[in-house]
């Protein structure tokens, strides 16, 4: 039966041991809390110094995407050294269950990497208007595992970095000029030169539309009721909805104040 020293003593080791505890619980609670504040305020001083506005837009929201989730893990390791934790053998157990892990989270290894490969070769930017084969907008940001695009009717879409890199991408933002393609459709009984003057007069009065290379107006094809114009014009990309709408507003004017009919589908009937 135990003495009464020797209960004494097992309950003032006990009393230490909580004490000891309990301060390594608050030290690891005190620097979780300043150390998140502090992650926060490092991270907002990043994206508004001088070397966050040097660098790609792409490229500098990754950084400070990536940089972010280093500093959380940091703070998690110091937490735990705090509270007693070997953090060599928890990076040992960590290594150990990599495979298992990866495995787990390979979809977000798969973005991970996607994301890598959109900062390297650069296959749109930030601020390119681009258009797959599920989404078309503008990128407004390039995260760790997310590109963020904003369609043109304002909806914000977050799409995984590794589809990205996995379908075919359209930038209409990559390129200084751009084509627009008109078609119209105008009578039989119209004058062709007179149809190819009036278009390229309408192209080359509009302010928007470049020099060079030059406007271009021809004849399409003969459809079933009218013969088809083609009408292409160069543009810069900020340009093109306003001159594809100018353009088909004013050819329909100039047509109507020169007499060039524009005929509706018709069909002619014999009868014997």
């Amino acid at each position: 039966m135990l003495d009464w020293e020797t209960w004494e003593e097992f309950f003032r080791t006990l009393t230490q041991e909580a004490g000891y505890l309990i301060l390594r619980i608050a030290g690891a609670v005190v620097i979780l809390f300043f150390g998140f504040r502090l992650v926060r305020l490092l991270a907002r001083r990043f994206t508004r110094s001088k070397l966050y506005a040097r660098l790609d837009p792409g490229l500098a929201s990754f950084t400070a995407s990536i940089a972010k989730v280093l500093l959380y893990i940091g703070l998690f390791l110091i937490a735990l050294g705090i509270l007693g934790v070997e953090t060599a053998s928890f990076l040992a157990l960590f290594t150990s269950g990599g495979v298992a892990v990866a495995l787990a989270f390979q979809g977000a290894v798969t973005n991970l990497a996607g994301g890598v490969m959109i900062l390297l070769f650069h296959p749109f930017r930030v601020g390119d208007y681009i258009e797959t084969s599920q989404v078309a907008g503008t990128v407004k940001a390039v995260s760790v595992l997310y590109t963020v695009i904003v369609t043109p009717d304002n909806k914000r879409v977050t799409v995984p970095n590794g589809i990205l890199t996995n379908t075919e991408i359209t930038d209409y933002s990559a390129e200084t000029t751009r084509r627009i393609d008109l078609f119209f459709s105008v009578s039989y009984r119209s004058d062709l030169e007179k149809v190819k003057a009036l278009l390229l007069d309408v192209a080359e009065n509009h302010e928007a539309v470049l020099k060079d290379p030059p406007a271009q107006a021809r004849l399409q094809k003969y459809g079933d009721s009218a013969l088809e114009f083609v009408l292409r014009v160069w543009v810069r990309p900020e340009n093109y909805w306003d001159v594809y709408y100018d353009l088909n507003e004013n050819v329909k004017k100039t047509f109507d104040a020169n007499g060039v009919e524009i005929p509706f589908p018709q069909l002619d009937v014999h009868q014997k």
